[in-house]
């Protein structure tokens, strides 16, 4: 994956919030090395029955999966959007997780939406398609991908 380039930083979490980041990234750690498809019906399993996730949720779970792990600050997007959305479901919600590309120059991408607006990118997202997409549910779009973003 691709965005961002530069590590970021977040303020780290209580100690009940640290442990339930470190485990998040645990399991997002395993489930990034499933095949896009599996990894895309295992999402979708484990958001059933969720509300949809507030902006506030998920941009606190993305800092929390940032502040407890070099990866996820860094390069590891995949990880990091997969690790920010079990910290949702933990709390009953459930943003829309993303994945995509552009094409120029080529990168590939994993974040999450809220009412369909990127949580904690900056603006460069604008550049890339979504091609796998588990929404959240009573969101319009409902579970797919192929919407573009640019």
């Amino acid at each position: 994956m691709s965005l961002p380039g530069v590590g970021e930083c977040a303020a780290r979490p209580g100690l009940r919030g640290q442990v339930a980041a470190r485990c998040a990234v645990g399991v997002a750690r395993v489930l990034i090395k499933l095949k896009p498809g599996r990894l895309r019906r295992v999402l979708t399993v484990l958001s059933r029955g969720a509300r949809p996730a507030g902006r506030e949720r998920a941009l606190a779970a993305r800092r929390a999966a940032v502040a407890v792990s070099v990866r996820c600050a860094g390069l590891g997007c995949l990880q990091r959007s997969v690790a920010a959305a079990l910290l949702c479901r933990l709390h009953g919600e459930w943003p829309d997780w993303c994945s995509g590309f552009r094409t120029r120059p080529f990168g590939a991408h994993a974040w999450l939406e809220v009412d369909g607006e990127p949580v904690g990118e900056g603006e460069a997202i604008g550049a890339f398609r979504t091609v796998i997409a588990v929404r959240a549910a009573g969101t319009a779009r409902g579970t797919g991908g192929g919407r573009g973003r640019g």
